[in-house]
């Protein structure tokens, strides 16, 4: 088996349609269906069922794409390794980013990693909280953050950082005349909120200060990143949720933002890593950030 096999396997695969796997890998459909022949001759298995109806795998098919997906990034991992120390790095760290973390603490986190351990290469990742939860099983990733504590077996969530809960609310709103607002006050108001598709952390976390509150709201629509809900703040669509920490990086004209009354909700950010964690920069990085636990922005 060569990689040659791998790759027609994985494009007719994701193709389902053997003509139009061929045109994407710029060979003729003949010597394509070859090597699909050849890899189930070597498996001794079908690997995929042909009909008048079309293509579709097998069960030793789907089992083989989940194999193949982890051979190629494995190789993508090891070309990665190679042009990091033809570079001059002695290490690299692979850190995946879930929920939007706190901009000011990641930004100086990074700035200290650099300063105390140059030779290492520091790669970063944004991806869901399921991709990121898959990468920290399958070890794609070391290290990550998320707004969420919800983890598999074998990995640890650590709280980590803090902010406030503030509310976005477009210029002339009505409730910009109180100076703190009370969440049953909020609730009057359709309120866009994040995606829990996209922020499934951040999302929990403000859904649980609604039922803790025993206040329902009117959802006006579900965003996939901050830009994109302080637009439709602007645009009258409703009012905003957000971390006092992001939204001290925002300025504009056409949103101002309130604390909420009481005490102020604290939204959590955690830092996701294996249980087991070899000696060496993986660990210093580890400590580098629980030296600062809990560590909370805004008064």
């Amino acid at each position: 088996m060569e990689l040659r096999h791998l790759r027609g396997f994985m494009a007719v695969a994701e193709e389902l349609h053997f003509a139009r796997a061929a045109q994407r890998l710029h060979i003729e459909q003949s010597p394509l269906s070859r090597t699909i022949k050849e890899l189930e001759l070597e498996f001794g298995t079908q690997l995929f069922d042909r009909t008048s109806r079309g293509t579709r795998l097998t069960w030793p098919g789907e089992v083989l794409v989940k194999d193949t997906v982890r051979i190629f990034e494995a190789i993508e991992q090891a070309r990665s390794n190679v042009q990091a120390a033809v570079a001059g790095y002695h290490g690299t760290l692979r850190i995946a980013l879930s929920d939007g973390v706190l901009p000011q603490r990641l930004s100086a986190l990074l700035a200290r990693s650099r300063e105390e351990e140059p030779e290492v290469e520091i790669r970063l990742y944004e991806v869901s909280l399921s991709q990121q939860l898959k990468g920290l099983r399958e070890k794609v990733f070391d290290v990550g953050f998320a707004r969420s504590n919800d983890v598999d077996r074998g990995v640890i969530a650590t709280p980590v950082w803090q902010t406030p809960l503030t509310v976005a609310l477009p210029v002339r709103h009505p409730l910009l005349a109180l100076k703190l607002i009370p969440l049953i006050e909020l609730s009057r108001y359709p309120v866009v909120l994040f995606d829990p598709k996209t922020h499934a952390g951040l999302s929990g976390q403000i859904e649980r200060l609604f039922r803790k509150a025993q206040v329902d709201v009117s959802v006006a629509e579900h965003v996939s990143s901050q830009e994109l809900m302080l637009s439709l703040v602007a645009a009258g669509y409703g009012v905003g949720l957000a971390c006092k920490a992001q939204m001290a990086l925002f300025q504009s004209s056409e949103v101002l933002t309130r604390p909420l009354a009481g005490d102020p909700p604290l939204l959590t950010s955690y830092l996701l890593y294996r249980e087991s964690v070899p000696d060496g920069q993986l660990k210093r990085f580890i400590a580098r950030v629980s030296e600062r636990d809990t560590h909370q922005d805004g008064p």
